[in-house]
């Protein structure tokens, strides 16, 4: 039975996991993409031990997918993001951004490439369904945008392998990073890719019958019980770890890729047309006057993520802000995601940050935090 307290209503919709996650132990929710995601199943810490020592599932259909189809859908889709596809193959998956015309990122989601001319946005939290969209109404491009049945799920951790192995078979250990098969799972159709948010080793299960969500739910916790799986979310302190951006929080339609350090995913040399290419050529023939930095900052233990952006001081002047913040069980510090003033943006700088009205040391740090070169994630089996 749904908790009553919960308080959901009609117009911000549900996953089709929704009702195994609850029975599974949610006991709380936010809102994504216009739907509900699970965000609370106990213990954040725990969480992220679950993840990191066996594995966890985490419902994120909120990760919705934008659907670019017809004869001119790969131009298209390059028209919307400064990433060079050219070399992008069918059944392989690429992280993108898209722009405005002003170089703003919009998005930064996973595109899979289904066919020659099949595409699939799985978005972070911005409405680039309508973006897409309008953008079509003026392209003078073929093409038809929808949003289809597809709600992903996050199968992620050191035993996520051993769980999909009992799934699918063998096979599925030849799945290479950053490349998905389409799958039947007891009829039940679906897109898996080696993929995730968790900066673990793990993969995304793409549903593609809304009507099977809670069976397709149930079978992988039922797989992964010898495994020491566990229901979980998301979780924020491995994703800080990893230097993983979270959109509105990290990033934002003022927000350049140059700024994130993202050069290598903005093509500026070549024949590759793209919106906001003029823009982008512009700010970095300029040079950016900020960057994102990763701090340590020096307190006692944060009790959570921060809820707000902490100001960030040289000499009592504001020079940035704390965009995420937490403290890390397993480097037993406080690390965090920050843009600064790009004087004071060098490995080493002491900065001043303001939390709730109190002033703490903080120092500019290499991020991500944790395995820089994703040797966790992209290992071979």
């Amino acid at each position: 039975m749904i908790n009553k307290n919960f308080g959901f209503g009609t117009q911000i919709r549900k996953s089709p996991y929704f009702d195994s996650t609850v029975r599974w132990g949610a006991t709380g929710f936010s809102v994504y993409n216009h739907m509900y995601i699970p965000r609370d199943f106990g213990d954040p810490e725990q969480n992220f031990w679950n993840l990191i020592r066996k594995a966890i599932l985490c419902d994120v259909a909120v990760e919705r997918q934008v659907e670019i189809t017809g004869p001119d859908a790969f131009k298209f889709i390059q028209l919307l993001t400064p990433r060079d596809l050219t070399k992008l193959s069918i059944g392989q998956c690429k992280y993108v951004l898209i722009t405005n015309s002003e170089g703003g990122l919009l998005n930064d989601p996973v595109l899979l490439r289904l066919g020659e001319n099949h595409f699939w946005l799985s978005l972070s939290d911005s409405d680039i369904l309508l973006w897409a969209q309008g953008v079509a109404v003026n392209s003078k491009l073929n093409v038809k945008i929808t949003e289809p049945d597809v709600s992903p799920l996050q199968l992620q951790g050191p035993m996520s392998a051993n769980i999909m192995v009992k799934l699918f078979g063998e096979t599925i250990k030849n799945l290479k990073y950053y490349w998905f098969k389409e799958l039947d799972l007891d009829g039940i159709p679906l897109v898996v890719s080696r993929t995730g948010w968790s900066s673990e080793f793990g993969y995304e299960l793409f549903l593609r019958d809304g009507s099977k969500g809670n069976e397709l739910y149930e079978k992988i916790m039922d797989a992964g019980k010898d495994f020491g799986i566990k229901p979980g979310h998301t979780s924020t302190i491995r994703r800080i770890e990893g230097g993983m951006l979270s959109y509105h929080a990290d990033a934002d339609i003022h927000t350049n890729p140059f700024e994130l350090g993202l050069d290598r995913l903005v093509n500026l040399d070549g024949d590759v047309n793209y919106i906001g290419k003029k823009a982008l050529k512009k700010i970095k023939a300029n040079g950016v006057k900020r960057l994102q930095v990763g701090l340590e900052i020096k307190c006692d233990k944060l009790s959570g993520p921060n809820t707000t952006f902490w100001h960030l001081k040289h000499n009592n002047k504001i020079i940035g802000k704390v965009t995420s913040a937490i403290y890390s069980p397993r480097l037993k510090k406080n690390i965090a995601l920050a843009m600064v003033d790009i004087k004071h943006s060098r490995i080493g700088s002491e900065i001043d940050v303001s939390i709730e009205n109190k002033n703490f040391k903080c120092n500019v740090i290499d991020k991500p935090f944790f395995d820089p070169k994703k040797k966790i994630t992209s290992k071979n089996l």
